[in-house]
């Protein structure tokens, strides 16, 4: 029988989980990130060109791994969600969240009515495996874990009132996006971006909500996790992969002797 239980929100509350931002866009790179074995995958929509069918594959590629997948869409819109929902996407990371009334509309989208407003397509449906999974409509939110990115210095300012919200299980920190928000473009590891990014962590734990970041320095990253933060992210597929890439070149083409035939000129 199918098991539809969603391991990351059933995880969220009780142990850390690592996990791997996914930007190639593509199953097969995905699924060998899943052989890896990290917690959780990004499969990510906002900034790399993942769209509804290449998520529908990477969702088939790491099914068969205990990896768990996170889907961040574009953008917090309804009819995607609930695009994403249907194709069995059963966590999502919703970007740019800044305000209540914000967060309390991706409340709604991922629950179905009468608590929500999530559209009703059962048999169209890989969510439920076509009609297959008894009282899916019933149980569903038991197995839906809505994120939430706050990454702007309104979304700080709102945080408070956010995390009162039921129907949030965790909120991210976008500490890119905050920098630029916040005048230190670039810089997420300015002290000054470092010292709301800690306090936000901290704020969001203290309010029983699970806290995540993506960080790629082992300094931050360790800093992050000795703080609690629940869900980490702590590389970059297209980062890992340019890297290893430049680094393999330049390891042997400084050695590679240029020969140059003049053929007597």
């Amino acid at each position: 029988m199918f098991d539809h239980t969603n391991h990351f929100k059933k995880k969220l509350q009780t142990q850390q989980q690592i996990g791997l931002w996914v930007g190639l866009a593509d199953a097969y790179g995905t699924e060998i990130a899943a052989n890896v074995g990290y917690d959780w995958l990004l499969i990510d929509g906002e900034h790399a060109p993942s769209d509804l069918r290449t998520t529908l594959s990477q969702l088939q590629s790491i099914a068969a791994y205990p990896s768990q997948a996170v889907v961040r869409p574009p953008i917090g819109n309804v009819q995607i969600i609930k695009q994403l929902l249907d194709i069995g996407a059963q966590t999502l990371l919703i970007p740019m969240v800044e305000t209540v009334e914000q967060a309390q509309l991706m409340i709604k989208a991922v629950n179905y009515p009468p608590v929500g407003i999530r559209g009703v397509g059962a048999a169209l449906a890989r969510a439920t495996r076509w009609n297959s999974i008894p009282d899916y409509y019933v149980t569903a939110h038991e197995n839906i874990c809505l994120l939430i990115q706050i990454e702007s210095v309104t979304g700080l300012e709102n945080l408070d009132e956010i995390l009162k919200l039921d129907g949030i299980d965790g909120v991210f920190i976008g500490a890119v996006d905050l920098s630029a928000s916040m005048g230190y473009q670039g810089d997420p590891n300015h002290p000054e971006v470092q010292k709301v990014v800690i306090d936000a962590i901290q704020r969001i734990r203290a309010a029983d909500k699970a806290a995540g970041i993506l960080s790629t320095q082992h300094e931050m990253t360790q800093k992050y996790l000795d703080l609690g933060t629940e869900f980490v992210a702590v590389g970059v597929d297209t980062s890992v992969l340019m890297n290893g890439l430049t680094q393999l070149l330049a390891q042997y083409k400084e050695n590679c002797k240029i020969s140059i035939k003049t053929n007597g000129y």
